[in-house]
């Protein structure tokens, strides 16, 4: 089985960012804290991301470098090793002040690949 390409990897990134923000229209930090599910849901879709970052090359990424991709890396780390770690708040501080970045940043990587 071929590798997936990094231009379905871009377009996973933006599809999991879809579903957070859909996930999380109504919510604020106090109710994402008190939900196991958001909380599950969310954590899953970051490790998706992250994973999906991780095998975009690095030339590709340096074309983007208001992208942390280091910290991506480092939070799908924590997310699968030290999951007993996670605070509800940096996961929060992630959905409402890092993604639309992010997809922004996709959006344009994947409009760079038509042209």
């Amino acid at each position: 089985m071929a590798g997936r390409s990094f231009r379905i990897r871009l377009s996973d990134i933006r599809e999991e960012i879809a579903g957070i923000k859909a996930l999380t229209k109504d919510a604020d930090a106090e109710s994402f804290a008190a939900s196991w599910a958001m909380k599950r849901a969310i954590e899953h879709a970051l490790l998706i991301i992250a994973e999906a970052a991780k095998h975009i090359p690095d030339n590709v990424k340096a074309t983007r470098p208001e992208v942390p991709w280091q910290k991506m890396h480092g939070l799908g780390n924590m997310l699968r090793h030290e999951y007993r770690r996670i605070d509800p708040d940096i996961l929060w501080s992630v959905v409402t002040d890092h993604l639309d970045e992010l997809d922004r940043a996709a959006a344009a990587l994947l409009e760079g690949l038509r042209e």
